[in-house]
């Protein structure tokens, strides 16, 4: 008997599993393939805690497997001591199927642990989830979630003390805890119930106070608070994708003056069925669409989206021609970057030692734009922990003061309070950057190709391969296994130099022929330079079913630029498609 079957009787036959459950189990009895997609493994816990499709199976999001999860952060704690649990953990939530639910059993097992549990009693944000860790002084914190996935998804994200998700010791430590039981139905039958966890003394509850504590935390990260007063009839629309961004978002706008602010209504509540964006992804133009539609109505410039549980911002904005360009994830960080060094360099409150952090995937035009304002930039693994890290190590615990972090993924910090992607500071950045421009008579895409003409044009892209189940998986390590196993052959038809391997740790000269180890962070991703700053890479998703291919090529002219992408797109492309296969 295989596995997945093996774990699929084991469920089935359990007395004390739910007889819902079971009957969904009895559903899929003669679908194999069904079968071992949901039993063949349990659903993988790492640095970005677990994600999964809603169901039953151990390979899937549902009340057993959130139980084991919370069930393995718990013993964590204990193994923290007394003191550690006193501080307790945070958990909030977004609007996907379930997270309520999912929270609650969260926090029904850290009580019956004697676990001190500090409770967001409505959804709020996976940003005001790592500010609410800091400014409660918990020992960690968890976010219900599955970001911008679609609608069968749901997710667990850990938080350490400092607020951002999980490094991977501690996960290893928890997925240990976790592997040490598999005795699901038990460990969620165990714990108490949520009636009585809320009469305990060890449950409390956010409440509105810690709202305006959020909100007036972002106000004091202001650059330009007097161009928005002049520009305080800009007209800016805004789409919260049916998630939790609303109501933050919002507040943060009103605070600072601006009174023209339009709201796709359609999407302005919460919704786990994302009906006008089925993938809620505000990078890709068809989840935009709408927003767009009501920029153009409304006469604005302008449009934010932000994803469901408001740790990505999309951006749109009008250009000269009066069409819509929905921006790249590289071309919002770099102009929040640039307006963040240019005016505080102006106003002479950049401080020496500041230091701006993004990954190694990014835009190599980070690069120049840091040197200009002699500030160093960083490059770090993908993960918004890894950025958090140099946070807590270079600003809190040490002389350097962060400036800006970003991924090209939509995500983006100022400020040190909250350690992960917020999409509700960024927002706000967003909206005094165009009250500044527009004091210019200018967009934000005017201030975009301005960037450009300064700094060299970019062509940048990410193209992702899907690839579904056991097989897609197989197929995708195979894809990277292969590229590792022919390094040194390289891309035909292509100018590359050099190729980090930072798995195998080591780098390989293609110019020499020779590849030497190298001490570099640890991750599953091969990284491709070529001459001046052009490059690639690619890495398997850690949070989809997807090999991720990212690139970048740069010229003094957009032409230029766009040719080559045009040009090794295609070769690289095809190449990784042909490893991959049906």
């Amino acid at each position: 008997m295989n596995l997945g079957k093996e774990n699929y009787n084991i469920w089935l036959n359990d007395p004390d599993m739910d007889q819902e459950t079971k009957a969904e189990l009895l559903s899929i009895k003669d679908n194999p393939e069904e079968i071992e997609d949901r039993f063949y493994k349990n659903l993988s816990f790492g640095t970005a805690g677990l994600r999964g499709i809603l169901g039953a199976g151990t390979n899937r999001m549902n009340y057993y497997t959130v139980a084991r999860a919370a069930d393995g952060f718990a013993r964590y704690y204990l193994d923290k001591g007394e003191e550690f649990c006193k501080r307790g953990l945070a958990i909030s939530y977004d609007s996907r199927h379930f997270s309520r639910e999912f929270a609650e059993l969260v926090g029904r097992i850290f009580v019956t642990y004697g676990i001190r549990v500090v409770f967001s009693e409505v959804l709020r944000p996976t940003p005001m989830l790592s500010f609410a860790v800091r400014h409660y002084n918990c020992g960690g914190g968890v976010m219900i979630t599955a970001s911008h996935n679609p609608k069968i998804y749901n997710g667990f994200k850990a938080y350490g003390e400092d607020g951002g998700q999980f490094g991977p010791e501690a996960a290893e430590i928890v997925l240990n805890k976790m592997n040490e039981r598999d005795d699901f139905a038990k460990m969620l039958n165990s714990a108490k119930s949520l009636e009585e966890v809320q009469k305990s003394d060890l449950w409390h509850e956010m409440g509105e106070s810690f709202d305006q504590e959020y909100n007036d935390m972002l106000l004091k990260l202001s650059i330009n608070p007097e161009a928005i007063k002049k520009q305080k009839d800009l007209a800016i629309a805004y789409t919260p994708l049916h998630g939790t961004g609303f109501k933050p978002v919002m507040r943060i706008l009103d605070s600072l003056g601006f009174e023209h602010i339009y709201v796709v209504k359609e999407q302005a509540e919460p919704n786990g069925d994302f009906p006008t964006a089925p993938y809620p992804n505000p990078e890709e133009r068809d989840a935009m669409k709408m927003g767009i539609n009501l920029a153009e109505e409304k006469h604005a410039d302008l449009l934010i989206a932000t994803d469901p549980d408001a740790d990505r911002t999309g951006v749109a904005v009008r250009t000269s021609d009066d069409d819509f360009v929905v921006l790249t994830g590289n071309q919002i960080g770099l102009l929040i970057m640039e307006y963040i060094l240019s005016e505080k360099a102006k106003k002479g409150i950049l401080p020496e030692k500041s230091f701006c952090v993004t990954t190694i995937v990014s835009s190599k035009l980070t690069k120049k734009v840091a040197a200009n304002y002699h500030t160093d930039l960083t490059e770090v693994l993908t993960g918004f922990k890894n950025i958090a890290e140099q946070i807590l190590e270079r600003d809190e615990n040490g002389d350097e003061h962060f400036q800006f972090g970003f991924e090209e993924s939509i995500g983006y910090l100022v400020g040190t309070n909250v350690r992960d992607k917020d999409a509700v500071v960024a927002t706000m950045i967003i909206a005094e950057m165009a009250a500044v421009a527009a004091e210019e008579n200018k967009t934000l895409y005017d201030k975009l190709i301005e960037i450009f003409e300064k700094y060299g044009y970019a062509s940048e892209l990410t193209v992702s391969l899907q690839r579904e189940g056991i097989k897609g998986a197989e197929q995708i390590a195979n894809a990277m296994r292969v590229l590792r196993e022919d390094k040194l052959k390289g891309f035909a038809g292509l100018p590359i130099t050099i190729i980090k391997d930072f798995q195998e740790n080591d780098i390989a000269d293609l110019i020499k022929g020779e590849t030497q180890k190298a001490d570099l962070p640890q991750s599953n991703v091969l990284l491709y330079q070529m001459e001046d700053l052009d490059w690639f890479a690619v890495r398997p998703s850690g949070t989809e079913p997807k090999l991720k291919i990212y690139l970048g090529f740069y010229d003094e002219s957009k032409e230029v630029a766009k040719n080559k992408l045009d040009e090794y797109k295609a070769l690289i492309v095809d190449h990784i498609e042909q490893l991959l296969g049906k």
